[in-house]
């Protein structure tokens, strides 16, 4: 059985919305505008191209700051040390921990996963968090200029790793990238929180003995 799985939100916290109302207040004032704020940044094609590995961070925070209307060297400041906010959900990182000891265990375990991440937090994260390791391969959008939910970048990890489809299943945040993996006929979880996420695999493999 191969389990791959998301970065954001799934192993790694996500919030956005609350870096913003820290790092910049001003703009992000209440939980609504910090939102909305979030989902400007981060949602659009700027930052999808960051995610993509086709535009730099420098390229990504002066076009941010221009169309926003936000002051360029605290955007700046921000985007640069995402990276470090970017702090492990203890409770998938466990999970994760007991999957490594099974596989250790039977064999029959892979553990692969495939994260919109541009490069440099990519590089940040392999060098911080050695609970990394445990996996045995794994895809960066950035490093090869596909993201989610193409069907190319699941279509790569298949093919780097021979990865069969009706053995493989897919965990992340995010319903539109779950349903493009279960378009090329992997099994799919839509993850919510640890505990379900354990409940889960619980589920499909059996508890672990």
């Amino acid at each position: 059985m191969n389990i791959v799985f998301d970065f954001g939100v799934v192993l790694f916290d996500w919030q956005p919305a609350q870096f913003l109302a820290t790092d910049l207040p001003e703009f992000a004032n209440t939980p609504q505008a910090a939102r909305q704020l979030a989902h400007a940044l981060f949602g659009h094609e700027d930052w999808h191209a960051f995610d993509r590995g086709t535009l730099s961070m420098d390229e990504v925070v002066q076009r941010s700051a221009q169309r926003l209307a936000l002051p360029h060297d605290r955007l700046d400041q921000l985007i640069q040390r995402i990276g470090e906010l970017l702090t492990p959900v203890a409770g998938t990182v466990g999970l994760l921990d007991q999957l490594a000891q099974r596989r250790e265990r039977d064999g029959e375990l892979k553990l692969y996963f495939l994260s919109n991440m541009p490069v440099p937090y990519a590089r940040e994260l392999e060098q911080r968090h050695a609970f990394l390791q445990r996996f045995d391969g794994g895809i960066f959008s950035g490093d090869v200029q596909l993201i989610k939910p193409e069907p190319a970048i699941y279509a790569l990890l298949e093919s780097r790793y021979a990865l069969n489809p009706a053995e493989t299943l897919f965990i992340d945040d995010l319903k539109s990238n779950v349903i493009a993996a279960q378009g090329r006929g992997w099994q799919g979880l839509h993850f919510e929180n640890p505990a379900q996420l354990g409940a889960a695999l619980d589920h499909l493999l059996g508890s672990p003995p």
